[in-house]
């Protein structure tokens, strides 16, 4: 019997798990529509960031990519859950904040963007109140993979939804990736169809926007990846891809497979060691990497990672000496429509913002 049938098989025993997990956030969601459950309208404007599904879709690069568009036109700040940190409760990231603090994205979050306020907290109401009470003067707050939760009413949705996994042809969990209920996209005030090819057809955009059926108050864009120049992860500089002759790979993220797809492209030797989404690395991962990376005989290696994963990496002095290399990613607007998705940002924020001054 070949893998992908042993994987529909498996698939199909799960499906009655799926309508019972369906059921639950069916009801989850009724609490909060029937106003049995009361949910949060924070006084500041609110964005928030997430999708349907579990795994990658391009949230960190949204949040990144929304940090730079509004960081020059008013104080911003980051509210995140803070996945795997070693922390609990409402941490507000300083100057001697780690990854193990606030957990890994909101530390990439810290790092490339020192002037906005970066902070997790389990129940997003409470860490937003505490933010604007320790940071009054904050324009804007984006909430990070916030999207299926009801606590918080933001002021503006961003869904996305990855090209290859669609919300609407995806099942829900334990069968597929859905965590929450197909309908729900209806919340949302853009929807960003990610991760498509750079060269996606016309045709395949409008026939893709006829399968979503937005309402009449969403728009659909389609973003594709773009890596930007890699860096040295302890110094900065940036590294030119033909000085480098092999790399060992190493990624923690949900998803590889695009990163791969890239670096496969590129005229070096590739050794890939991969671990679990948000791995906290062990000292045991650490040998492991070393192990791969002496045993390159080339000269010019180096050891390339996600800037993601670098921010757990670097707390390890045996690394420090090394040359740790970070690859940053962006969302790459299709069809020219950047442009248009900034003023969608820029129209709900402006009439904020008067209010305010």
């Amino acid at each position: 019997m070949n893998f992908s049938k042993l994987i529909r098989q498996r698939n199909i025993l799960l499906v009655p798990f799926s309508w019972l997990y369906k059921a639950s956030a069916f009801v989850f969601h009724k609490l909060y529509d029937w106003k049995l459950i009361g949910s949060y309208q924070p006084g500041v404007a609110t964005i928030c960031v997430g999708n349907l599904s579990v795994g990658g879709t391009g949230k960190s690069p949204m949040v990144e990519y929304l940090l730079r568009l509004l960081e020059n036109k008013t104080p911003v700040a980051v509210v995140s859950r803070g996945y795997r940190r070693k922390t609990k409760g409402f941490v507000l990231a300083n100057g001697s904040t780690t990854a193990a603090d606030i957990g890994d994205e909101p530390m990439q979050f810290h790092q490339k963007f020192p002037g906005a306020t970066i902070v997790v907290g389990e129940e997003r109401a409470k860490a937003i109140e505490a933010l604007i009470k320790q940071k009054p003067q904050t324009g804007v707050i984006i909430l990070d993979d916030a999207f299926q939760h009801r606590a918080v009413t933001p002021g503006f949705n961003i869904l996305l939804t990855e090209y290859n996994n669609l919300f609407i042809k995806d099942g829900y969990l334990p069968a597929g990736s859905l965590r929450d209920l197909k309908s729900n996209y209806k919340r949302a005030d853009l929807i960003v169809v990610t991760k498509c090819n750079p060269n996606l057809e016309y045709t395949r955009k409008e026939q893709i926007i006829k399968e979503i059926r937005p309402f009449p108050h969403q728009q659909v864009f389609f973003t594709s990846i773009s890596y930007g120049t890699p860096y040295h992860v302890f110094s900065g500089k940036a590294i030119d891809w033909q000085a480098i002759d092999a790399a060992v790979l190493v990624t923690g993220i949900a998803n590889p497979q695009p990163l791969l797809d890239y670096l496969q492209l590129k005229p070096f030797e590739l050794c890939h060691l991969a671990y679990a989404d948000h791995h906290h690395f062990s000292v045991e991962d650490i040998e492991k990497i070393l192990t791969a990376y002496n045993a390159i005989k080339q000269t010019n290696k180096i050891i390339l990672t996600t800037e993601k994963d670098a921010v757990r990496l670097a707390d390890f002095k045996e690394l420090q000496e090394l040359p740790v290399v970070a690859l940053p990613v962006q969302h790459q607007f299709l069809f020219n429509e950047g442009n248009i998705f900034d003023q969608k940002i820029i129209g709900f924020l402006e009439p904020k913002l008067k209010m305010l001054s």
